[in-house]
């Protein structure tokens, strides 16, 4: 672990967190995710990891001197940079929200980072973006992310294809910060190890036919086609058209495609793609955070809802520690809270945590997705897993290594 780093609606919907019904909320964070969209079947249970998290805040003795926190939700759509860029707008110029959980999408981070939320001195803390690109923002200590960066997840991924017995792949990405991204570590890691790209191209999220796109990369003779996109977008109807074409047998992907929506419409790819996705780890922070989210019916095991849940406790725990809930405040105590020295918070432990923070304790949240330890760039470490589509279903199939 690293030491403790000192860094500088779309829809107009806003969901409430409160610990009674009768109370009013007295501080705002924002969200922002792709509510509408490639991803849209992913974003609620992502929405409802955060929206827990404030339960346990607000039911728990509150914010400060007891204040609740809201969670005002904006929809970024992860393909429409404006439309992120005017979402984050709201949250930071309308809204006026101490804190972002978000964006979900690369892209969409990035241009509500730079149009609003670093002009506005806000804090954003991303659950599920994941291109290296963000390592390298200019973010002026604000944009963290509590999911691990596809330069790693790349590595992964290069791995379990090399371990089937996969040599030669094509790669087709959509054509945005996390499918360039990912591809670029994906092709890195898997050429270093000895494996062979017979090509790598770009494609158009939202089109009807990618017919022409896939027979190019058939026609390289490549055993097995990456598709590094979104299960409920262009990567969905890719996958789709490759196996009506009989172009390719075999198929592996990342993150972005693990949608049962996916696994529903198209039916044929049942046990012919492999993903790779962030996993919980064996650590009592998920071990808690699993108890929590089914009591709640909120499904602990979707794609980033755990790093949703870590992301908004650690805004709240941020705020607890400065004592205020200026964003400026709020954001130079995100490692404070996160990182080493200090004793152990687990998820849900929001009462202990208040409490050691009045005796002037320092606190080290170990969370639901990983031990959530930021470096100089916001990063962190963590563990993936595999899934396969199994008799129609999105399953775990085990760690990846």
């Amino acid at each position: 672990m690293l030491p403790k780093l000192k860094t500088a609606l779309a829809t107009g919907v806003a969901l409430a967190v409160l610990s009674g019904a009768a109370m009013a909320a007295d501080v705002k964070f924002g969200f922002l995710g792709g509510v509408t969209g490639p991803i849209e079947s992913l974003t609620p249970p992502i929405i409802d990891g955060a929206k827990l998290a404030l339960t346990h805040v607000n039911e728990q003795g509150g914010l400060l001197d007891g204040k609740t926190i809201e969670l005002v939700v904006g929809d970024t759509t992860c393909a429409d940079a404006t439309k992120a860029a005017d979402a984050a707008d709201r949250m930071v110029n309308v809204e006026k929200v101490s804190a972002i959980v978000g964006a979900l999408c690369s892209g969409a981070t990035i241009s509500a980072a730079n149009n609003a939320g670093i002009p506005g001195g806000v804090a954003m803390i991303s659950p599920a973006s994941t291109s290296p690109a963000l390592t390298t923002l200019d973010d002026k200590g604000l944009v963290f992310r509590t999911a691990t960066s596809d330069a790693f997840q790349g590595g992964v991924l290069a791995r379990v294809v090399k371990a089937a017995g996969h040599n030669n792949v094509a790669v087709s990405y959509v054509n945005n910060d996390y499918g360039k991204g990912f591809a670029d570590a994906f092709a890195a890691a898997f050429k270093a190890d000895g494996g062979t790209v017979a090509a790598s191209e770009a494609h158009e999220d939202g089109k009807a036919d990618y017919r022409a796109e896939v027979g190019s990369l058939a026609s390289t003779g490549a055993e097995a086609l990456v598709i590094l996109a979104y299960g409920d977008g262009s990567g969905q109807t890719v996958l789709r058209q490759a196996i009506e074409g009989g172009d390719f047998d075999v198929f592996y992907g990342g993150d972005g495609m693990v949608s049962q929506a996916m696994a529903d419409n198209v039916p044929a790819a049942n046990g012919k793609i492999i993903m790779t996705r962030p996993a919980t780890p064996d650590l009592p922070g998920a071990d808690a955070f699993n108890v929590s989210a089914s009591a709640a019916n909120v499904d602990g095991n979707g794609t980033f809802v755990s790093n949703s849940y870590d992301a908004a406790f650690i805004l709240a725990l941020a705020a607890e520690k400065a004592g205020s809930t200026d964003r400026a405040a709020i954001a130079g105590a995100i490692s404070d809270v996160a990182n080493q020295p200090g004793e152990t918070i687990l998820p849900t432990e929001w009462k202990k945590a208040k409490e050691l923070i009045a005796a002037g304790k320092d606190i080290n949240y170990q969370g639901a997705a990983g031990p959530q330890s930021f470096d100089e760039n916001g990063d962190v470490p963590g563990v993936y897993e595999t899934i396969a589509i199994e008799d129609g279903k999105i399953t775990s199939t085990g760690k990846a290594e």
